[in-house]
């Protein structure tokens, strides 16, 4: 059984000042857990499923853009939710794009939250500390099954 701390972010994101942002946002709330870095769904779907190595080890909390080159994050979504080995991944949105149809489906896809990074640091400090919240409050142990 893992404790609190050992819960790992996934970055799914491929602008590298806005992955900068999340990592100084962790780093400024003194959130020590492991970060993992990729830069399209496709990536993550590789990682999460351990196709080039070891999956992923549960529990994590994936933190995901939208617009990204190869798979975007709604492609991404509807992929993990028809995975039975992923399908209970918390993943939160953590993205530029404010349309309501992109919003729309994210939650259609079940997740946790959906952030919109307008001033990019303010943002991700915000969305960092409801996630330190969120690694607190919930337990995440039942999800890795």
């Amino acid at each position: 059984m893992k404790n609190k701390e050992s819960v790992t972010f996934l970055i799914v994101d491929d602008d590298e000042v806005a992955v900068m942002a999340i990592k100084r946002a962790l780093n400024k709330l003194r959130l020590v857990n492991p970060v993992e870095v990729v830069g399209d769904g496709q990536e993550a779907l590789d990682l999460l499923r351990g196709v080039n190595s070891a999956a992923l080890e549960r529990p994590y909390i994936i933190l995901l853009d939208l617009n990204m080159p190869r798979m975007g994050g709604l492609e991404f979504l509807a992929e993990v939710r028809e995975d039975k080995e992923l399908a209970n991944s918390v993943i939160f949105v953590l993205t530029t794009s404010d349309a309501p149809s992109d919003i729309t489906v994210a939650y259609e896809h079940k997740i946790a939250g959906y952030i919109v990074k307008e001033n990019a640091y303010d943002a991700v400090k915000s969305a960092v500390e409801m996630l330190g919240a969120y690694v607190e409050i919930v337990s995440l142990e039942n999800r890795s099954k």
